[in-house]
């Protein structure tokens, strides 16, 4: 199990290594639009599971949009602290 603090440094690990076998290398080179995209989907599908499909899928989902948040964070160039701040 990975924690968000944990799963961070690893996606920025990956990115600067240029890890061409990475998907979250290659969604990171297709650019902020494609993240947003997929941030705006898997939105959907934690909506979706909350209502429909109970925890199990809910807490996946959610896995799943955190991960693309965190992709779009370090396109952006922002650190965890960045975003702390403003919890």
């Amino acid at each position: 199990m990975k924690r968000f603090d944990e799963l961070f440094l690893e996606l920025k690990q990956k990115i600067a290594a240029k890890d061409s076998g990475s998907g979250t290398v290659r969604l990171v080179a297709r650019g902020r639009h494609e993240i947003g995209k997929k941030i705006i989907e898997e939105a959907g599908e934690v909506w979706m599971a909350a209502e429909y499909e109970g925890r199990e899928k809910t807490a996946e989902e959610i896995s799943q949009l955190l991960y693309h948040l965190q992709v779009m964070m370090i396109a952006c160039d922002l650190e965890l602290e960045d975003v702390y701040r403003y919890l």
